[in-house]
This record gives structure tokens, sequence and C-alpha cells, in this order.
């Protein structure tokens, strides 16, 4: 890790303090009982990444100034803190902070998977859908509800630029979802390459080997 445990913890208080009028007297003890777990859980995740920035001499590497890693630890300490710990008020602020810090909205009470990754996910916005390992969006990036029902994602898809799913989806594994796709009320199988929009789709199935092979960006188990 490139800070210090000690250091980390200072940085996260004091970037709430500046901006979220931190509590001084009992929220940083609750950001400290928090954050071991949302430092394993992010470790875990980034160790199925190839990033090159998420690993040094070998071994993870967690640096809080490189934009994707923090958005998805600070994802992960909300969501310790809101889910786990049940202080809501901090957890609420640690979102807001993520959404200051990386324009990108990743509510607390979201559950991502223990395997995920972000690339400049600016101006995104994942509502509560059924995410499952080896999920990966990019900018501009929608997920949401159409009357009250969220989307289901099999494991490894990838959103580009753009896209959107909304509503009663079921996207299957091994999914890429190419820039500027609209996907509302429909599902899509397995091993598809998705352009267009709703309901004018357009799905290319292709073997699973080549979602496997051309997923360079994962450490797959």
């Amino acid at each position: 890790m490139r800070l210090s445990y000690d250091a980390l913890l200072g940085l996260i208080q004091k970037q709430l303090r500046s901006v979220l009028v931190l509590n001084e007297q009992s929220d940083p003890s609750i950001l400290d009982q928090a954050l071991p777990e949302a430092l394993a859980k992010s470790e875990h995740c980034f160790a199925h990444s190839q990033n090159k920035y998420y690993w040094k001499e070998g071994e993870v590497y967690f640096s809080p100034f490189h934009s994707g890693q923090y958005c998805i630890f600070l994802y992960y300490l909300s969501h310790v803190v809101g889910q786990i710990l049940k202080c809501c008020d901090l957890a609420d602020r640690l979102y807001y902070l993520n959404k200051i810090m990386n324009s990108v909205d990743m509510y607390h009470a979201v559950k991502f998977p223990d395997v995920f990754d972000v690339d400049h996910p600016l101006g995104s916005v994942m509502g509560r859908a059924k995410y499952s390992n080896f999920f990966m969006f990019t900018q501009h990036c929608t997920v949401g509800n159409n009357n009250g029902i969220y989307p289901e994602f099999g494991e490894n898809v990838t959103l580009f630029s753009g896209a959107k799913v909304i509503g009663d989806c079921r996207i299957g594994s091994n999914v890429l979802l190419a820039a500027n796709v609209c996907v509302i009320d429909e599902s899509i199988p397995d091993n598809s390459i998705v352009f267009g929009v709703s309901p004018h789709l357009e799905i290319k199935q292709l073997k699973p080997e080549y979602f496997v092979k051309n997923m360079s960006r994962w450490i797959f188990e």
C-alpha cells in the first residue's frame, strides 16, 4: 500500500472534514473499525486485475492516488460502514465523498461483487441491480430500474462508454455491451457482444473461449 494504515485513515478523515463535516467524536472510531475489512475486500478485488497499476514487484499494490482504485476502495468502505456497522450517516458521507472525488454514483446499499473494476467511470450511475463477479463499467454508463425492476448480470460483463441497462433485463455471462448500447427490459444470452438500442439490438454470439482469451484485464480463478 502506498500509504501506511494511519496515513490512509488520516487522509480519509481530512477529506471528510474538509467537505462533509466529519463528527470529531464518534466517526473516526467507526472508520478505524471499518478500514481493515474494506482494505481486505479491496486487496481481494485488485488481486484479480491484470492492470499494471494494481501490482508492484509481484504484490498487489493499492494507491489512494489512483482514482479507479480509490473509487472501489471508497465503495467498499462505505458499504462496510453502512451495511455491516449500520452507521448510515457516515456511510452516506463516504458515498458522497466518492461521488465528489470520482464523479461516480455507487451507493453503499448497492451490493457490488467481490471482484469488479472501473475504467474512467466518470458520470456513471450504478443502481440496485444484481451484479456478479468480473463486472466492469466505464464512463457515462447507467444501470437503473423500470417500474421498480432492476437488471441482473451474469459473470464477466463489461459496459463500455455510454452503455445503459434498464429494467427487467437478464444479462448473461461473458457479455460485452458496446459503446452507447441501450438495453431496456430485454434478456441477453451468454457469450454475446451487443450493439444498438432496444428493441432493435444486434446480438453477436461467439464461443466462450473468445471472452476468456480477450478479457486480459482479469485473473480468473
